[in-house]
C-alpha cells in the first residue's frame, strides 16, 4: 500500500525535490550546505525503502514503479539546478550529460523489459556507479562557499564533486552499455519470460 513505510520513504524523496530546488535557488552558504543535506537525507531512503520492503515484506508494484521514478527525479534535478546556476565548469557539464541520457536510457529499457517480465539483477558495478554519483552530487551541492563557511576555503569541493561526477559518468557508461546488451539480447529472444525488471 502507498502508507506503507517503504513507499512513505520513496515518496519522501519525491517531496524533497521542491525544498532542495529552493535551497540550491537561494545560493548562499548556508542554502547549499542545506541543500547538501536535504540531497544525503533523500540519499538515504533510498538504501532504506528497499530494505525495509524486502525485511518487512513489503513489496509492492506500486514500489517498484516509484523507486526509480523517484531516484531519477531527484539525480536530475540536482544536476539541472546544478548546471543552471552555473555550478558546474563546462568539462563538468559533459558527465552529466552523460547521466542524464544513461537515465533516459535506463528508463526507456525498463518500460520495454517489464513489458515482457524480464528481470535484469543489480550488479556490483551499478552499485558503485550510484555512490560515486550521490557522493559527487552531494558534494557540488555543498560547494565551495561551504568550504568557506567551515572556514577551509583551501577545501576544493567543487572540484573534488566534478572529479567524482568524471567517474560516476565513467561507470554509468559501462553500466548502462551492459543494460543495453542485455536489453538487446532479450529483444532477439521475445518468448523469453522472467521476473520484474530491477537496476
Amino acid at each position: 500500500m502507498l502508507t506503507d513505510l517503504p513507499n512513505l520513504l520513496t515518496l519522501s524523496r519525491i517531496a524533497a525535490i521542491p525544498l532542495l530546488v529552493a535551497l540550491v535557488a537561494w545560493r548562499t552558504p548556508v542554502g547549499d550546505l542545506s541543500a547538501c543535506i536535504v540531497f544525503c537525507a533523500a540519499a538515504v531512503t533510498d538504501y532504506f525503502d528497499g530494505k525495509l520492503a524486502r525485511s518487512r515484506r513489503q513489496q509492492s508494484d506500486i514500489g517498484r514503479m516509484l523507486d526509480p521514478i523517484a531516484d531519477k527525479l531527484l539525480v536530475g534535478a540536482a544536476l539541472m539546478m546544478l548546471a543552471g546556476q552555473d555550478r558546474l565548469s563546462r568539462l563538468g557539464l559533459y558527465p552529466a550529460v552523460v547521466i542524464m541520457l544513461r537515465e533516459i536510457l535506463v528508463s526507456g529499457l525498463r518500460e520495454y523489459l517489464a513489458g515482457i517480465r524480464v528481470g535484469l539483477p543489480v550488479t556490483k558495478l551499478a552499485k558503485w556507479k550510484t555512490a560515486f554519483q550521490m557522493g559527487a552530487i552531494a558534494t557540488l551541492l555543498a560547494g565551495d562557499s561551504t568550504a568557506a563557511l567551515w572556514h577551509m576555503p583551501w577545501l576544493p569541493l567543487s572540484a573534488l564533486g566534478e572529479a567524482g561526477l568524471w567517474i560516476a559518468a565513467a561507470l554509468t557508461l559501462i553500466t548502462g552499455w551492459d543494460y543495453l546488451t542485455a536489453g538487446w539480447r532479450h529483444a532477439s529472444m521475445p518468448g523469453r519470460r522472467r521476473g520484474s525488471v530491477a537496476e
